[in-house]
């Protein structure tokens, strides 16, 4: 690149540094609108708002692009928490690198606020401690839940504001101000603390038959029990699991240890410490990321299901039976005890590819056999 040419890198840097993220925005708001709404703080490159990829349907936020940050800055110390549509939008520069805002530094979390606090009033409070780079008071359909965030741009401000402002009473209630801790670790904390004290114990795999004096009899030889309750579905049914709440923390160790894994009625029962809720969804969100992250791993393109396959065909067979017909990402023999099961996957990098293949070789006899070969559903749009 001659040097009298722009640089692109340069520019983009530039803009980025000019773009605004626009949050908590009313579904009717458009491009449009928030073209006219910040239209007067400068000349603007772009306005979008931010859509959810199928159903087209607003997702709350958006971006609001100037020309100049100048104009940028200004229209975030002037206008943020300004309202739109009737509702106060909240305004911080748009992170295109998050991986401050995923490290956690710099973000603190409140709770116990007095519900008449809303955005723009914590972030004046806040604002003493230094630069917010956004803050937000959780909602829902009836206001304030009483709990926020606010992200610091450094670990010192974060820590300013939590020395100052914790147990500190506003509107006549003693607010908690703390580092902002992932759920993954709240959990972890609740887990080790629980572990030590839990009373309440969670049983699974008994038969329809229980029910709670059944479950009771059973577990209340370990110590006395507060609540016993077999769990049933809306026709009355037993769901397999319940609950027993004991009086003591040492009957309920002890009911656990001696009756995980014995079986009643021919049933091997499961008997465990109860998880609290925060448990639970770190539990969920640890098997969801392990399926993102199985599914991210697997090779993008356009599948097709090979059936009646001959016992002489691997991996290496099947796929040079298919690559005439296109590229091929991947190409599964599905094998059992290293037994060929009859069936496989072979992966094409584009549709008409695909179902070429299947009209040239469904049919087809390979080996010794004829294959039954169908277009399957890929897991990407092509």
């Amino acid at each position: 690149m001659g040097s009298g040419e722009p640089n692109p890198a340069g520019k983009k840097k530039k803009y980025l540094k000019a773009a605004l993220y626009v949050g908590d925005l009313d579904p009717d708001v458009t491009e449009d609108m928030l073209y006219k709404k910040f239209r007067p703080a400068g000349p603007l490159r772009f306005t979008r708002i931010c859509r959810d990829p199928v159903t087209r349907s607003p997702l709350g936020y958006g971006y609001v692009n100037f020309r100049f940050p100048a104009d940028a800055e200004w229209a975030l110390n002037t206008m943020n928490f300004d309202l739109i549509n009737g509702k106060p939008f909240r305004l911080m520069w748009s992170q295109p690198d998050d991986r401050l805002r995923k490290s956690g530094v710099g973000n603190i979390f409140i709770k116990n606020l007095d519900k008449c606090i809303d955005n723009r009033a914590l972030f004046y409070l806040f604002s003493a401690f230094g630069n917010i780079l956004s803050c937000k008071v959780v909602c829902d359909d009836n206001g304030s839940k009483g709990y926020a965030y606010v992200h610091f741009d450094s670990l010192a401000a974060a820590n300013r504001a939590i020395w100052h402002m914790n147990g500190v009473r506003l509107n006549n209630r003693q607010v908690y101000v703390g580092r902002f801790k992932f759920p993954e670790e709240r959990a972890a904390e609740v887990r080790t603390r629980d572990r030590a004290t839990f009373t309440n114990v969670f049983v699974k795999n008994f038969g329809d038959d229980m029910d709670d004096e059944k479950l009771k009899e059973i577990f209340s030889g370990y110590g006395p029990t507060e609540s016993v309750k077999v769990i049933r579905d809306a026709s009355g049914k037993s769901k397999g699991f319940g609950f027993v709440r004991y009086e003591t923390h040492e009957a309920a160790q002890k009911a656990v240890l001696d009756l995980h894994g014995k079986s009643i009625n021919g049933k091997v029962l499961y008997v465990g410490r109860a998880q609290k809720k925060i448990e639970r969804l770190a539990e969920l969100r640890r098997r969801f990321e392990r399926l993102r992250l199985k599914e991210k791993s697997r090779p993008p393109g356009v599948p097709i299901y090979v059936k009646n396959l001959d016992e002489t065909i691997d991996d290496e067979k099947l796929k040079e039976e298919f690559s005439s017909f296109g590229s091929i990402s991947r190409a599964k023999v599905m094998v059992e005890v290293g037994q060929g099961k009859g069936f496989g996957v072979v992966c094409f990098s584009s549709f008409e590819d695909a179902t070429k293949a299947v009209d040239e070789m469904n049919g087809r006899t390979v080996g010794s056999k004829p294959l039954h070969v169908t277009l399957g559903q890929s897991r990407r749009r092509w």
